[in-house]
C-alpha cells in the first residue's frame, strides 16, 4: 500500500517579500505538524496601504504533509 499524504492551504504575510510571506507559512504550520514535504506557491497578493504603497506580501501556499497511519 502506498503512501497518503494530506494538503492544507495557508497564507503567509510579511511587510518584507513574498519569499518571506511563504517561509512564515510553512514554519507556523510546522509548529504543528508533522513531516511536511512540499509547499506549492498557488498564489501572491500584495496588500495596499491607504497611501498606495505596500503594507503587506501574502503568499498562498500548499503545504502537504504525511497522513497519520500511512505506510
Amino acid at each position: 500500500m502506498g503512501t497518503v499524504y494530506k494538503i492544507v492551504e495557508l497564507v503567509g504575510t510579511s511587510d518584507s517579500s513574498w519569499e518571506d510571506a511563504a517561509s512564515s507559512a510553512v514554519a507556523t504550520a510546522g509548529e504543528s505538524l508533522r513531516d511536511l514535504r512540499i509547499a506549492t506557491v498557488t498564489e501572491l497578493d500584495l496588500q495596499i496601504a491607504d497611501d498606495g504603497s505596500v503594507a503587506a506580501y501574502r503568499t498562498k501556499v500548499k503545504l502537504s504533509f504525511k497522513h497519520e497511519g500511512s505506510a
